[in-house]
């Protein structure tokens, strides 16, 4: 073969070749735009996430500390609650439980009642089971909890101040389980005279209830106050003699001046925690973060919020960091909202 002949063929073959791998080439990089191209049009864009809150312990806000040295001698008074109704160990045969509290005490004139102004003043926490409290400010007025459901209940009840930070002396906090016969019905929830709900009665419904009997149920419910929207406390049987942490703050809704920063507070019965000399700790953790720990029976404020959805856990350890058992109360959680 002549020379010339050689040198064609082989331009020929490396055109060839040149031309198949471009073509693959090509080939392949319009099936990996498709692919691209069908996995977007498939798959929506992800939603971006809440903020997360930054969270850091702060002092207590300067509009708290104006309305606590315009209070007086109030603040050092050591209000003395007394249950009246209902009695310990009662049974109560209808759905309707009358609620009667007495006041004593060293009151250093204390008085729950609410300004009409400002829509706060001093007030009683009044906790049914394992949900969040309703503010009860007129004593001489009756508080009423309409449609309790069948079974054995706890009552729990402390002295608070206006922003809702509790008293903490010796006589504040008082309990009393009662037991309801014939009890309300448990589709519809626990509400006050007022039309304020005390428990949703979530956990009271029949297993074969259909959702859409508790959807009914919860659209045709009275409207809450402070965004009280929970689910239906899980907690059993208290032992009075046991260490019993009561979650009383954050709740509800936070907004302007109140949404940053927020108050932790809490109740605590037969515990005393480290920094107070004793060996227990209040564990809290916001949105699901990391733990963090109170070492002292006082409240805590938080900086930093975000809007949006909150949810505030507190449990009572022991020195092994175990949740100490008391009828499931003394691990807690609730959801908050904060508008900004």
């Amino acid at each position: 073969m002549k020379i010339t002949e050689r040198l064609s063929l082989f331009c020929f073959a490396c055109l060839l070749a040149i031309t198949l791998q471009a073509g693959c080439t090509d080939t392949t990089n319009t099936n990996n735009a498709n692919t691209t191209a069908n996995t977007n049009a498939s798959s929506p864009p992800a939603s971006p996430s809440p903020a997360a809150a930054n969270l850091t312990e702060t002092q207590e806000p300067q509009r708290i500390r104006d309305m606590r040295g315009a209070r007086g001698e109030q603040d050092a008074a050591s209000p003395a609650l007394t249950i009246r109704e209902p009695r310990e160990n009662a049974t109560i045969t209808n759905s309707t439980v009358n609620v009667r509290l007495d006041l004593g005490g060293d009151l250093k004139g204390y008085k729950p009642m609410k300004d009409p102004s400002t829509g706060m003043g001093n007030h009683i926490h009044v906790i049914l089971d394992n949900e969040p409290y309703e503010a009860y400010y007129e004593l001489g007025q009756p508080f009423e909890l309409r449609n309790v459901t069948a079974g054995k209940h706890t009552l729990r009840v402390f002295a608070s101040r206006p922003w809702h930070e509790s008293y903490k002396n010796d006589g504040s906090f008082q309990m009393v389980t009662f037991t309801v016969q014939g009890g309300g019905n448990p589709n519809q929830p626990t509400t006050t005279g007022s039309g304020q709900v005390m428990s949703s009665n979530r956990n009271a419904n029949n297993a074969n209830a259909s959702a859409n009997t508790n959807t009914n149920a919860n659209a045709n419910a009275s409207p809450t106050r402070e965004g009280k929207d929970m689910p239906s406390s899980t907690a059993g049987d208290v032992d009075r003699s046991r260490p019993l942490l009561t979650y009383s703050r954050p709740k509800g809704e936070y907004a302007g001046a109140e949404a940053d920063p927020i108050m932790i507070d809490f109740w605590l019965t037969n515990a005393k925690l480290t920094g107070d000399g004793g060996q227990y700790r209040v564990r809290y953790s916001i949105d699901g973060g990391s733990p963090r720990f109170i070492d002292r029976w006082q409240p805590l404020w938080l900086t930093g919020w975000t809007g949006g959805k909150h949810s505030v856990k507190l449990e009572l350890v022991a020195a092994n960091g175990n949740v100490v058992d008391n009828g499931g109360y003394n691990s807690t959680t609730r959801e908050i909202t904060v508008v900004k």
